[in-house]
Order: structure tokens, then C-alpha cells, then sequence
């Protein structure tokens, strides 16, 4: 059991850590530049390439049910949830293969509005709410894949 972060525009890396911290979770930063990460033993980083979804890459290619991951990326998104892995937005909000695919057409659409010259927002800010719901979140799904690998006879995480 892991905790893979998109990291170099997550909001939420402390958060990360404190749950991480509280259920003994170990935690991989990933990001295109480095990114200070606090001195413990759970928690480490690596820094990929610039290259073009080279941190998505490397994130989807270690995947496997028990991983958690953080992104804002619906299409590193949809790759890890193929993978077998449970994936979650810095606003909280899980991305799960019933709303992945309503998801990937809705960017596309905006895509496509963006291209023809249409002036359209961008993604609400970042409030307090979205922090506390992804506090929630994530304590939850780390708390149902303790509990299913300890109904399963697991060992250690």
C-alpha cells in the first residue's frame, strides 16, 4: 500500500503527509523539478524528466490495487484507475470508473471550446472546503484498503 503524488502543482502535500503520518503509509512525491518534502521515513520523491507526462508516466507504470493516488490529471487518472488503483483529486473529490468517463468527455468539450476561441472559466479556487474534503477522502479510502487487506490476512503495509 502506497500514496503516489502528482505533485508539482498539488495543493494538498501537507495534508498528504499527516494522513499519511497517521496510518503509517508510505508516500512517493513525484514531480518535474524538486520539491522540498519533509525528513521521514515514509515519505519520499523522485524527479522525472521535463519530458511531456513524464510524471504521469512514471506514476501510471507503478500502479497496482493498494495505491492511492493524488492528481488533478483526469487522464493520469483514468490510467491509474485501469491499473487497479483508487484515485483522488486534491478538492476531495474520487475519481472512480463510473464518473471517469463523464469526466473525460466534459475536458474534452472544454477542450474543444478553448480551441474554437470561446472564453470560458477555469476550475473554481481552491477553498478550505476542498482541504477539509480531501482530508476526509483520502483518510477514508486509506482506512477501507486497511481494512480489506486485513479481512484478506495481510501483512504489513
Amino acid at each position: 500500500m502506497q500514496i503516489l503524488v502528482d505533485a508539482d502543482a498539488c495543493p494538498v502535500k501537507e495534508e498528504i503527509y499527516k494522513v499519511a503520518f497517521r496510518h503509517e503509509v508510505p508516500v512517493m512525491v513525484v514531480s518535474n523539478s524538486p520539491l522540498r518534502i519533509p525528513t521521514h521515513p515514509l515519505i519520499s520523491r523522485t524527479v522525472v524528466s521535463d519530458g511531456f507526462d513524464a510524471a504521469d508516466d512514471w506514476i501510471a507504470e507503478r500502479v497496482t490495487a493498494g495505491t492511492v493516488v493524488v492528481t488533478a490529471d483526469i487522464l493520469l487518472a483514468d490510467r491509474c484507475l485501469k491499473m487497479g488503483g483508487a484515485v483522488i483529486a486534491p478538492n476531495g473529490k474520487p475519481f472512480t470508473s463510473a464518473s471517469i468517463g463523464n469526466a473525460i468527455a466534459v475536458r474534452a468539450i472544454m477542450a474543444d471550446l478553448r480551441a474554437g476561441g470561446d472564453q470560458i472559466g477555469g476550475p473554481a479556487a481552491f477553498s478550505k472546503a476542498d482541504r477539509s474534503r480531501f482530508l476526509s477522502a483520502l483518510d477514508e479510502e486509506l482506512v477501507r484498503l486497511i481494512n480489506a487487506r486485513r479481512r484478506a490476512g495481510g501483512g504489513p503495509l
